[in-house]
């Protein structure tokens, strides 16, 4: 067995397009699927871009908003994730702070149950 840590005192700090978060890779950049963990304290942003590839953001501590191509933001909280396609236009944020395993890749299949 290996321990890795993925706490945001390993994070690199991220500021592409307005964004304040810290970034910590959990898998290979050349795999078809790609892991990170982002740390969003209060006030931060994963500011607005398209999406390379597939990204699926699943909030694992705090709360925010995330929004899509429409630029509506959509409350998001522990226990719920985001999907945007390839070309997706997005952008999350929050007030209080938020944690998320986010996951990319063009093999990207979800199968979680969805939000209604």
């Amino acid at each position: 067995m290996e321990l890795y840590r993925f706490d945001a005192a390993v994070g690199r700090p991220i500021s592409a397009y307005g964004s304040r978060f810290l970034q910590v890779s959990l898998t290979s950049p050349e795999g078809a699927v790609r892991a990170a963990c982002f740390h969003l304290p209060p006030g931060g942003v994963i500011g607005r871009h398209e999406a390379a590839t597939h990204q699926l953001l699943c909030v694992v501590t705090g709360e925010g908003w995330v929004s899509g191509p429409d630029g509506n933001r959509i409350p998001i909280a522990v226990g719920r994730a985001a999907f945007w396609g390839r070309g997706e236009e997005h952008e999350t944020g929050t007030d209080t702070g938020l944690t998320a395993i986010v996951l990319e890749g063009q093999d990207l299949s979800v199968w979680a149950a969805p939000d209604t």
